[in-house]
Order: C-alpha cells, then structure tokens, then sequence
C-alpha cells in the first residue's frame, strides 16, 4: 500500500474511581509511564491520572494523561487530577494564552495528551496529539509549541481529503473528525487510533480507514490501516463510505475500538452503523446497523458511544425509523431504532441491543428533526435515592428542549401514550435543545443547550431539580458548548466552557461549579486581545491537563496556561 506519507520529527530546542452506570466502579488508575515507554495505563479507555505540573515549571512531572474523549469512558468530563489550575490563580493576570500550535486544517477532534513521552530521543513531559480535517495527525511537545515533534499524513497516493457532501456541517473538507482513543500499552511505544476519511481524486471513490500510529513515530502499526467496510442483515444493504463521516469519539474497551457513523446531513441513503475491530489486528469483530430494516437513524453525537463497568455500551441515535410495533419483550418488531437511547452488549462477535428508550412522540419527532440523535450519553456516577437504593443513571438530550434521566437497569422502551416508565423528565429544561455533550462533577451536571446559558444541576436523593441550581451569565449560541471539569479531587475546581460558533469570535470561560454566576475567567478580559484565538470552531471541546487547557480552532490548538 503506497501512501502520500511525510514524517517531521525534530528534537526540541533544549486515582481517582468513578462510578459507573452498571454499578461498581470504572478505574482511572494513577501511571507513571515507564522512560522506554513501554506503556503505563492499566485502562486503555480512560484518561490515566496522578501528580500534575504546571507548563511553566513546578519542578513536579506531568503524568496526567488524557487518552480519550472527555478523559474517560463514561464520557464524564471530569479530570480530578489538576493540581496547578485553580481558582485563585485563573485570572486574566496570571493566566491566558501561552501559544497556538498550528496545523493544516479544522481541528475538530479533541486533542489528546500523553506525560512522560520520549521521541527521537529527548523525554518530553506533555506530547499532545492533534488531528486535523486535512487528514493529518500532529505530536507537539505542549510546554514549547514551535515546530511539531511528528507530523504524518494519512492520504494514499492519488487521494485528497473528502469534499462537503453538499452539507456544511463538517465545511469545507472532511478528513480526521472523530476524537482518536490512546492505548500506551500496545505495541513497543503506545498506539493512536484514527479513523480517516478521504477520496480517490481519480475516481472520485470515497474511503474510510481505520488507522493505528506508533505514538513515539506516527508511523503505522502492523495490520495498519484497514479499510471500513460492512454488511448486516435486513433491507437497507450494505456500509457506503461516501455516505457517512464518522463523528462520534473512538471507544476502545476490553481490546475493541468502537466506531460510530452520521450522515452528511440527512442526505439519504444512510442507517445507524457501529462497528468494532480488535485494536491488535484491526480485524473487524462486530458489526450493527440499529436501522436494518429501515433508514436513518445517524449517530451524530460528539462522545460516542459510553461504556459503564459492567461493559454496556450507550448511544443516542438520530432520526430514523422505528418501529412502533413491539415484540413482546416490547422491542421494535423489525430492529430499527431510529430516535432513542439504546444500551448494547458485546458477546462473542455480536452486538446486541439489551435494552432502550423512545419517546412516546418519537415517529413525530423524527418526521421534524427533534431526535434525541444531536446530544451525547452521560453515564451518572452512582447516586442514592430517598429509600436508600443506589441507582445507575444516564443523562439523554437532544433537540426537544427535553432532559430524560434513565435508569440503566431499566431505560424505559417505548410506550406510545407517555414517558412515564422512564426515571425522570425534565420537560423543556434546554430551550433549543442540545447539540453538546453534558458533564458530571461532584452531584452535578453541567450543560448548555442551543442558545441558551451554561447550567447546574444538582442531585438531591438521585433525582435532578425542576430548575437550574445555577447557571452563567452569558449564553452559548449555536452549538451551545461541550464543557470539561478540572479539579484536584474535588477541590480547586473549574468549569471550562467555549464559545464555538464559526462565524464569531471564539472566547475561553472559567466559571465556578458551585456557582456558574461566579466567572473566573474569560479571553475577553486582558487588554488588547492578548487571548484571543480567531473563531470558534463548531464541536471543539476543552481539553484539561497538566496546568494548560487546549482548544481547537480552525488551524491548530491554541494552549493556555499560567503566564
């Protein structure tokens, strides 16, 4: 296979537990990689964690690694492990843009952080990996920025990144959009995965690979890449590559990386694919369509798909068909799930949908593009309710201003006369709805809708109030915002909110989680525009680690810290 490849790389200039939907516990286990870099993390789907430092030098090593999308499989949004950032010192006085680290093209995915890294020879204590729309993949030593450690295109000979489909959500190329996943314990130096999208500038064919780097070379792996392709029984024939764009952050768990695909807006043909290979040999392990028998149904959010301790998968799926007649164990009688929260399992080389749930409006819902498709998963830490039961939860939103609360032991299914057999509902508690992905932090969750502010809501007894606890000041336009939550434990804790809207000035917030009115920071306050970083970039998501936050823009990651 003959690839259009280019290496860069250049020396430098000179445990905390979360509880899970399953129940249980999902370990986030302390890592101090080894120098040969031989590998550190026990848990390939969860961001490592221990001593942080700061990018302009506590003397302390950075070792907290940031492998997957919102620093753990639950999808939570939380990074315990910052030590340097707090309260007292994120002000514009002390804290603010230290550099941009440039790349070719939109960055949408979220960058990804590994501690303790040696390259061509010289140990660096942050590696973050960037991917970019241009089909590209970039290692930058974060404390110094300058010229990349690595850089690699994954364009073959003769292919140039995919066009827009006509669809401007992903505009004006597509190449990298999903977050990779890390794994430092595979292969001699630790592996990146990376789903890449591209086209034969000849034929005009559409491609989708799935792509596992060396992290220390960018160089592939053995068996690397391979190309997607997929079958599954029913009527609504085979994976066309052309027709999706996977959005949706890689999963990897038990050995699996998990791929979830949208469609270029709604242009049909599309259903409601997920895949898995085995991240050894990237031979595909299983294959689902939740739509087989019918149409649509795109998995659009940014997280993914979420996996609790027990091993369930979950996901929201788009509009689509789903089928109102029920079996009677009260499943769509032919399959298709289009516009629900589902719950898989993995067992051999089957997925399987254990259990859902659809709105009782769901048919409606679909026909005018109010799925619950546009939010992402939440898994819950674990919560007491009022009789003493510990209760397994995930948060669901999408674009019908709705907050639907299930319960992972029982999500509900569908009932065409009401929602009353799901936990909780919060009716019209996101005014335009939600196109973000929701965190978790200390009893609270913390969202913001379409257009409207960011906003708290605590626990109390397992259920959530009808109202917010707190909420910010500004608002969020178009597409509201995907937080993330730093804190040592559950001190010195920040909220980390981006305004993302393409087309104005993006601006970096600091609220306090107890208190979303108290604001810490934003890169609006230092005299002359010292913090800006150009427009927002539409999905980006805050990445916190080690003293620096980093946020994607249209042509690299702007990195802040203390000054």
């Amino acid at each position: 296979m003959f690839r259009a490849l280019r290496f860069l790389i250049i020396m430098p200039l000179l445990a905390a537990a979360l509880t899970a939907c399953g129940g249980g516990t999902v370990p986030v286990t302390a890592a101090d990689p080894p120098s040969d870099n031989s590998g550190g993390s026990g848990s390939s789907s969860s961001s490592s964690s221990g001593s942080t430092s700061s990018s302009s030098g506590s003397g302390a090593a950075a070792t907290t690694d940031v492998l997957t999308y919102h620093y753990d499989a639950m999808r939570s949004g939380e990074n315990l492990t910052e030590t340097v950032l707090t309260p007292a010192n994120v002000t514009s006085a002390s804290f603010g843009k230290l550099r941009t680290l440039s790349a070719d093209g939109l960055v949408d995915a979220a960058p990804l952080v590994v501690t303790q890294l040696t390259i061509a020879g010289t140990l660096h204590s942050n590696v973050v990996y960037i991917a970019t729309e241009h089909d590209s993949v970039y290692a930058y030593d974060a404390d110094l920025g300058g010229t990349p450690l690595l850089q690699v295109s994954l364009l073959e000979t003769g292919e140039e990144t995919s066009d827009n489909h006509g669809c401007d959500q992903v505009s004006p190329e597509i190449g990298i959009t999903a977050t990779p996943v890390i794994d430092r314990s595979a292969g001699p130096n630790g592996t990146i995965f990376v789903v890449a999208m591209s086209k034969n500038t000849a034929s005009g064919a559409y491609i989708q690979r799935l792509h596992a780097l060396d992290l220390v070379t960018l160089q592939e792996r053995p068996s690397s890449p391979v190309v997607i392709q997929a079958t599954y029984p029913g009527t609504a024939g085979a994976f066309v590559p052309g027709q999706y764009k996977e959005r949706g952050a890689l999963l990897l768990q038990s050995g699996q990386i998990y791929t979830s695909w949208a469609s270029h807006c709604d242009s049909t043909p599309y259903n409601s694919w997920i895949m898995a290979y085995n991240e050894a040999t990237l031979a595909q392990t299983a294959v689902l369509d939740l739509t087989p028998n019918g149409s649509q149904g795109g998995i659009w959010d940014v997280a993914g798909l979420a996996v609790d301790s027990a091993g369930a998968l979950y996901t929201l799926v788009g509009n689509g068909i789903f089928d109102t007649t029920l079996t009677g164990a009260g499943f769509p009688n032919r399959q298709d799930f289009g516009n629900a929260a589902v719950k898989l399992s993995l067992a051999g080389s089957t997925l399987t949908v254990s259990d859902y749930f659809a709105t009782s409006n769901t048919v409606t819902q679909s026909q005018g593009d109010k799925d619950l498709g546009s939010g992402s998963p939440l898994l819950i830490a674990d919560q007491v309710d009022s009789a003493g039961a510990t209760r397994h939860l995930m948060l669901a939103a999408g674009k019908d201003t709705n907050l639907y609360l299930l319960d992972c032991d029982n999500m509900g299914k569908f009932n065409v006369n009401s929602n009353s057999a799901i936990y909780q509902q919060l009716t019209g508690a996101l005014p335009g709805g939600s196109f973000s992905a929701p965190v978790y932090f200390n009893g609270s969750i913390y969202l913001a809708g379409n257009g409207s502010s960011l906003k708290q809501f605590k626990f109390a007894s397992a259920l959530l109030p009808a109202t917010p606890t707190s909420q910010s000041s500004a608002s969020f336009t178009f597409p509201g915002t995907s937080a993330s939550i730093s804190a040592n434990g559950t001190t010195n804790a920040i909220v980390w909110a981006a305004e993302s809207n393409a087309s104005s000035a993006a601006v970096l917030h600091a609220y306090n989680p107890a208190n979303l009115a108290v604001e810490y920071y934003n890169s609006t306050q230092a005299a002359g525009g010292r913090d800006s970083y150009g427009n927002g970039n539409k999905f980006i998501t805050p990445v916190v680690a080690n003293g620096m936050v980093f946020v994607g823009t249209s042509d690299g990651v702007a990195v802040f810290g203390l000054l």
